[in-house]
């Protein structure tokens, strides 16, 4: 029994009897060179201060006071009128069989 309890402790040591090279840290090599001013920085953060934005927020909502122009029937005509197209893409052959040949809407604002 003491042989064992020694031939383990014996082995327990030599395993963490060994060194630990750790590696020095990366030297930054950063080339950084900045195409503005410290006091252009520091005008653009004013200003969204005195607007009272802070577009770095996670509460930041730049959609919040966002105006459509298009009427809510305009609308639901565009959505009416995208039903066929949609029904198409998301069908039983997900749309790869469908619009082959046909102009799609997604092209015209290219």
């Amino acid at each position: 029994m003491n042989a064992k309890t020694a031939l383990t402790s014996l082995v327990l040591a030599a395993g963490f009897a060994g060194s630990a090279f750790a590696e020095s840290p990366l030297v930054a090599n950063d080339t950084f060179t900045s195409t503005r001013t410290r006091a252009e920085v520091q005008a653009e953060l004013g200003a969204y201060r005195q607007a009272g934005v802070n577009p770095w927020s996670t509460s930041y909502n730049p959609v919040r006071s966002f105006k459509g122009t298009a009427s809510r029937e305009a609308v639901v005509a565009e959505y009416l009128a995208s039903r066929g197209e949609v029904r198409a893409l998301t069908g039983e052959d997900s749309g790869s069989h469908s619009p082959a040949g046909k102009p799609s809407r997604a092209n015209q604002f290219r």
